[in-house]
């Protein structure tokens, strides 16, 4: 939550392709410290991942939700050597906004200085993402974001998919608990209830976020 993680992200979004988004984005952090001070306490998923990624340094991340490569590119940049593991529909125009696909995000990853493994699978994460963890029955991650589908069915399964390949000592990041409020339903049945995780989450301002450390098999 402090200016030092706001900073560091845009100092990244800097490096990448400028969006409405990312424009909005860097708009609002000068509108916040301009309002509250430099002191200014928010979060929103970069500045989490930010956290998360200095703090786990993860080798292995994964992603339900890719879009154009915000998220993705913090881990990378940060962890230049972390295998990164993304899966999107790619929809054209998604949410009025471009939507440029995988291609796109790869030369993102590049443009900040991700030099490690990226794997980018097209499709619906309520098939793609079983159906490649099944083919790799070995594979953890340290860091985990879920910001795909927000119907309370379609993040459930996501949550479902993914929470049993989250390492003991790892981050699972989940998005928009205010902005899509049926979402935070979703996090209290599948998270913030269960005794295998220590949870936080930021709804004072903004699409709210929520974050857990896995503490437990």
């Amino acid at each position: 939550m402090s200016r030092a993680a706001r900073d560091y992200v845009r100092s990244l979004l800097k490096k990448m392709e400028a969006s409405e988004e990312t424009e909005g984005q860097d708009l609002f952090y000068l509108w916040g410290e301009g309002r509250f001070g430099e002191n200014w306490r928010y979060a929103d998923s970069t500045t989490v991942l930010c956290a998360a990624s200095m703090a786990v340094r993860p080798k292995a991340y994964l992603e339900i939700g890719v879009r154009r490569g915000r998220s993705v590119a913090v881990v990378g940049a940060l962890c230049p050597d972390c295998a990164i593991y993304g899966f999107d529909l790619w929809m054209a125009d998604y949410a009025g906004a471009a939507n440029p696909g995988p291609d796109f995000v790869r030369g993102e990853l590049r443009n900040v200085g991700h030099t490690g493994e990226v794997t980018l699978v097209s499709g619906d994460s309520r098939t793609t993402v079983p159906s490649f963890l099944a083919q790799h029955p070995g594979l953890f991650f340290d860091v985990i974001n879920v910001d795909g589908d927000h119907s309370v069915a379609g993040a459930s399964r996501d949550l479902a998919n993914v929470l049993p390949r989250l390492k003991v000592g790892g981050v699972i990041v989940f998005d928009d608990v205010i902005s899509a409020p049926a979402l935070m339903r979703v996090w209290q049945w599948f998270v913030r209830e269960d005794d295998r995780y220590r949870t936080w989450e930021f709804t004072d301002a903004g699409a709210g976020i929520a974050v857990a450390v896995r503490v437990a098999q």
